[in-house]
């Protein structure tokens, strides 16, 4: 869908401000069908506490979003359909809340599948309920007494914490996939440079080119999302479903990003999370430990790690991480990402901080310290890393 921008009126912008009136975000009364700037500073509000890139535009994933929101917890019965799952901010709640008692639904994906109606059934055997996975007034009167199940300390954090540690310390059989953002129709961030055009599509390519090479070295199975030169662009949630698929045991997206001030530059990595707390834990840990790979071994700024629910984040059943390599609109950052070198020490730094997201953590290494042609003797030689 084309994004409703300010200034656009009709219909959508109607049911838009209506939405945003039921989220408190609008002034009740107020009506019309102008995307006035009024209307903005609430959209970008609701992308704010969403997770949501903060662009003021209501494009396919806003959209589906302020559609989610208009579902409060006990307003439905909640069960797992078929073909079609229900889909909800009232399901986002339930799946917290079943998160911090304790019970295992995977990630918060606001999406009522067969995690979350096996997480729902447990709850109810344990209460003497009904245990049909089904989230009725019953069981939801019954979550709303109980406080919370597991205390001092985040269960979903110890949870995905342990499958690490159990995985093991080596990447040798590990399954990772490589999403080289945008691509076909969707070039990214395009900057002229004299004769040459940079895009973002072809220097993440490259990008991810190499990582693969990089970590199939390091006896990794890698796949990427798409290839040189696709046709069409694969929508985010296309991509997330392909790690799904193959079971991947780490998702890693790579971007350039721009702005309209060329003096923006650095680079950042993204985890899933939302506004009140609920992360991917080994997605937080591994954003971290790649954001200061990176910046140990190339000198860009440092701009942090921060916490989304992009749907390439929160859809995704791995730890995922979505890396904006740099600014192709800054000079001082396009000059490095155009140089191979420089290209390579970023992918050293990606697979060291893969290799040190399974280290457990009180056997971690210095950032910096890790050499990756070291990886690749290991599995040359025919010998684990313990």
């Amino acid at each position: 869908m084309r994004p409703i921008r300010p200034g656009d009126r009709g219909p959508a912008v109607a049911e838009i401000r209506t939405v945003l009136t039921g989220l408190e975000l609008l002034p009740a009364g107020g009506g019309g069908d102008e995307f006035d700037p009024e209307t903005e500073r609430a959209v970008r509000a609701f992308q704010q506490s969403r997770g949501l890139s903060v662009d003021g535009r209501v494009g396919a994933e806003t959209w589906q979003a302020l559609d989610a929101a208009r579902w409060r917890f006990g307003a439905r019965t909640l069960y797992h359909a078929v073909p079609e799952p229900l889909i909800g901010e009232d399901v986002r709640s339930l799946q917290e809340r079943l998160l911090e008692m304790g019970y295992d639904v995977g990630r918060a994906d606001a999406i009522y599948g067969v995690r979350t109606s096996r997480a729902v059934a447990q709850f109810q055997r344990e209460m003497g309920l009904k245990p049909d996975g089904a989230c009725g007034p019953h069981t939801i009167n019954a979550l709303r007494r109980l406080g919370r199940k597991v205390v001092g300390g985040r269960p979903q954090w110890l949870r995905e914490s342990d499958a690490i540690r159990q995985a093991g310390p080596t990447l040798v059989g590990r399954t990772v996939v490589i999403d080289p953002g945008h691509g076909g129709t969707d070039p990214g961030v395009v900057v002229p440079d004299g004769p040459l055009r940079w895009s973002e599509a072809d220097i993440v390519h490259d990008l991810a080119s190499r990582l693969e090479g990089r970590l199939a070295a390091a006896g990794v199975r890698v796949q990427l999302t798409r290839g040189p030169s696709p046709r069409t662009c694969l929508p985010d949630a296309d991509r997330a479903q392909l790690a799904n698929s193959l079971g991947a045991d780490v998702f890693i997206s790579l971007h350039t990003d721009g702005h309209a001030n060329p003096e923006a530059d650095g680079v950042a990595t993204y985890h899933y999370g939302t506004d009140n707390g609920v992360t991917s834990a080994t997605g937080e840990r591994l954003a971290g430990l790649v954001q200061r790979e990176i910046v140990a071994r190339t000198g860009l700024r440092d701009c942090r790690t921060h916490a989304k629910a992009w749907d390439l984040l929160r859809l995704t059943r791995m730890p995922a991480v979505r890396v904006e390599v740099g600014y192709l609109t800054s000079p001082a950052d396009r000059g490095r990402l155009v140089d191979p070198r420089f290209r390579d020490r970023v992918v050293e730094a990606i697979v060291a901080a893969v290799q040190r997201m399974y280290f457990p953590i009180e056997r971690d290494v210095p950032t910096g310290s890790i050499d990756v042609s070291e990886l690749r003797a290991v599995v040359a030689a025919g010998t684990v890393v313990d």
